[in-house]
């Protein structure tokens, strides 16, 4: 689609099968970041490979924007339901941008709660950095499950990190729906030279942004 900056795509992929080498309670993993953590539930595996993935890109990429995207949690349709993605990042600007260029494509979002500083001691662990599943499944599990995830780049770390869960709008039925397709050529169309992901980014513009002028003409609205 024409991208000017360079755009990377890591594939945080495991098979899910028992074998000798399989994760078990209780045992404890250095992930790539370097950061141990204890294994609690083995139904919560995701995200160990998606903590590695965003180490990944920090570390060997040197990525300033990273973002994550995953059926993750279960909770996440019972949080925003089946329609909309749940989105968590460390950036206010870039949030109110996912729900715009959610609004613009179709495939839609809706922020969950960033707060490191009430929510990450679910993942408190006696004897490593971090457990890999919350304490108590009501408070929030599906913040908590970004947060475990953000925790491998650091709650410090100075660029911008978004976590789009998709576990519900993936599927309508048996069939797929190809949500996060749109969403991410909305959210990045303001780095391309395709006009029309120009038009509809939020993101990458002076002034009004397109989704405010399109806001405002029903007209050039119809048209995209």
């Amino acid at each position: 689609q024409g991208f000017k900056d360079n755009l990377h795509a890591v594939f945080c992929l495991a098979e899910n099968a028992v074998g000798p080498r399989a994760t078990r309670p209780d045992d404890i993993h250095v992930l790539y970041s370097g950061k141990t953590v204890e294994i609690n539930n083995t139904d919560a595996e995701g995200r160990l490979i998606l903590a590695d993935g965003v180490a990944y890109a920090c570390k060997d990429l040197g990525a300033d924007i990273i973002l994550d995207m995953a059926t993750l949690t279960g909770a996440q349709g019972i949080a925003t339901g089946k329609y909309h993605a749940a989105v968590l990042t460390n950036s206010e600007e870039w949030e109110k941008a996912c729900v715009k260029a959610g609004r613009n494509c179709g495939d839609l979002v809706h922020p969950l709660v960033y707060c490191p500083e009430l929510h990450f001691s679910e993942f408190t662990s006696a004897v490593a950095d971090m457990k890999n599943s919350v304490a108590d499944r009501d408070n929030t599990p599906s913040s908590c499950a970004g947060l475990f995830i953000a925790s491998h780049i650091g709650f410090d770390w100075p660029g911008v990190w978004v976590h789009v869960d998709i576990a519900a709008p993936v599927h309508a039925g048996e069939r797929a729906t190809g949500f996060g397709v749109a969403l991410l050529l909305s959210l990045f169309g303001g780095a391309s030279e395709d006009p029309l992901l120009n038009l509809v980014s939020p993101l990458g513009c002076d002034g009004d942004s397109p989704a405010e002028e399109m806001e405002r003409d029903s007209k050039r609205r119809r048209l995209v």
